[in-house]
């Protein structure tokens, strides 16, 4: 109970910390909360939270959605086609997601954009 309680605290942390980053927008903050519940804060980190070798916050303006909805559905073949230096290790893993959740991490990641 505490552990749910804390990645509910977590998550809602994250979200006010990042409200500006990407606005109101519900399907990023659907986003964010898939975000946090698949763990992708042991590679990545979005407004300080999480690994921040794999920091996320400008993201959506180094990629197009297209290419972070790749990313996230085939991140081996994605590897392999733009041959990121350095790689980092380990390597991205692919994730059965549902399609509604990908739609929320690529709304999420897409609107990360530096200003």
């Amino acid at each position: 109970m505490k552990r749910m309680f804390s990645v509910t605290l977590g998550a809602a942390t994250v979200l006010i910390m990042a409200g500006s980053a990407f606005g109101q927008d519900a399907g990023a903050e659907k986003g964010m909360r898939v975000f946090v519940a698949q763990k992708c804060t042991k590679c990545h980190s979005v407004a300080g939270r999480g690994n921040k070798k794999g920091a996320q916050d400008d993201i959506g303006s180094k990629l197009t959605a297209e290419q972070i909805r790749q990313w996230i559905t085939d991140p081996v073949g994605m590897a392999a086609k733009t041959k990121p230096a350095p790689t980092r290790k380990p390597a991205m893993k692919k994730t059965a997601l549902a399609p509604d959740d990908v739609d929320a991490l690529v709304a999420l990641l897409a609107g990360l954009k530096s200003k």
